[in-house]
């Protein structure tokens, strides 16, 4: 009787044990939870910044549609016949070719020019084209006849008289002031070559303005102070007609 151990002991240990056991058990619940709470906090994010950006996609693709679909209906006034849209290219055909190695513009050519080109960039201040239109580029073109860079440097020429056309304020037809100023801004000139020739070398000797638009970027959302457009520098204003390109 003496030598029996009391089990007394032993449950008062185990009952000592039960609470810290307990303990862990919730502690490792609340973690979870926490973990779970988290996700979808961060799912949440995820699917609302996807929603942003598809919803700034379909926009952009909207107003850019808009913006050509503008551009079209000038392009089917009678006075513009001739003229072609490709996509976002705006092809002149005969309305401004150029003469074998020639760079300069015929007087009727040079008219219809700054006749078409105006009503081009009235569209652009609409907010359909604002927004999303980047630039315009002057796209010159060259034959098959002669050397690569003879003719790229001869496409290139072909741009810029197109440009002191546009920008000559002497003319009795010359573009209004806001008009030559938003051109200075917004076109640039780019040389092709005999790239994308055409079925005739005749057809081939052309210049077209290609509209280039501003992409989405995904890293960004709307509204965020660095995603915003670097401020355009405000150049001082010139009235110098005189053209760099020498006739030829």
């Amino acid at each position: 009787m003496f030598g029996m151990r009391s089990p007394l002991r032993r449950r008062t240990r185990d009952e000592a044990e039960k609470p810290f056991w307990i303990s862990f058990s919730d502690l490792m619940t609340a973690l979870m939870v926490l973990f779970l709470v988290a996700m979808a906090v961060a799912l949440m994010a995820v699917t609302q910044g996807l929603r942003t950006i598809e919803s700034e996609k379909r926009e952009r693709d909207e107003s850019i549609r808009s913006c050509v679909s503008e551009i079209s209906v000038i392009v089917q006034k009678p006075e513009f016949k001739g003229v072609q849209i490709r996509g976002h290219a705006i092809e002149f055909g005969t309305l401004a070719e150029f003469s074998r190695n020639g760079n300069d513009l015929s007087p009727d050519r040079r008219a219809f020019l700054r006749r078409f080109v105006p009503q081009v960039i009235e569209i652009a201040r609409h907010e359909s084209c604002h927004k999303w239109l980047k630039r315009v580029i002057v796209e010159g073109f060259a034959s098959q006849e002669g050397s690569y860079l003879y003719n790229l440097n001869l496409s290139l020429e072909r741009s810029q008289r197109v440009l002191c056309v546009l920008l000559d304020s002497s003319a009795s037809d010359a573009p209004s002031k806001e008009d030559r100023k938003a051109i200075r801004t917004l076109f640039l000139v780019g040389g092709s070559s005999f790239n994308s020739v055409k079925k005739s070398p005749e057809e081939s000797r052309r210049v077209e303005l290609r509209l280039e638009f501003k992409e989405l970027r995904k890293d960004c959302l709307a509204g965020e102070p660095a995603c915003e457009d670097a401020p355009q520098v405000d150049l001082p204003w010139d009235e110098d007609s005189k053209c760099p390109v020498y006739s030829r």
